[in-house]
């Protein structure tokens, strides 16, 4: 298990046993015949936590690889895509309860499994490594601003910031 223990002002986990969708913040495992998949910590964290789920797609459903599955409320709404083809399931559990995903994203948390079609492969190119997904959080504002300062860390953002906060309304 890898720890930041400075990311926007958390202390942050990225399993080494897992691969990852970087541009998502969606981490993948393979279990048995089925992979796994949820919401990394560091993305947890960048979005602001999570304030609820929808599925876009019937439990049981084919999907197809990068097709939208999951709406998320957080800070903004975002659709999660699914990161190989198969039969997904869903976690009704984190949509009744979406803090289960902020407690243990990489346990209880856990969004879907798809069951790849057979004969695939678990494999997917826009999964990579924990060390991959390490390397490219280097570049968002969890690095960025490791403390976690209110208004960022650009000039732009403080100067917004700044100005919001001295609005008389």
């Amino acid at each position: 298990m890898a720890t930041i223990l400075k990311f926007l002002g958390k202390q942050v986990e990225v399993p080494e046993d897992r691969n990852y969708d970087a541009s998502q913040g969606i981490w993948a495992k393979a279990m048995d015949r089925e992979l796994l998949a949820g919401l990394t910590e560091p993305a947890l964290v960048l979005m602001g936590g999570l304030n609820g789920l929808d599925w876009l797609v019937s439990e049981g459903q084919r999907v197809d690889q990068d097709q939208a599955v999951i709406f998320a409320i957080t800070g903004k709404i975002l659709y999660l895509n699914s990161p190989v083809k198969g039969v997904i399931h869903f976690n009704d559990q984190v949509k009744q309860d979406v803090d289960l995903v902020l407690k243990s994203p990489y346990d209880q948390g856990w969004l879907f499994k798809i069951k790849p079609n057979p004969g695939s492969d678990n494999g997917s190119p826009n999964l990579i490594d924990a060390q991959a997904y390490l390397e490219s959080l280097k570049g968002t504002e969890g690095f960025k601003n490791p403390d976690g300062l209110k208004g960022g860390v650009s000039g732009i953002c403080k100067a917004v910031y700044s100005g919001i906060r001295d609005q008389k309304i």
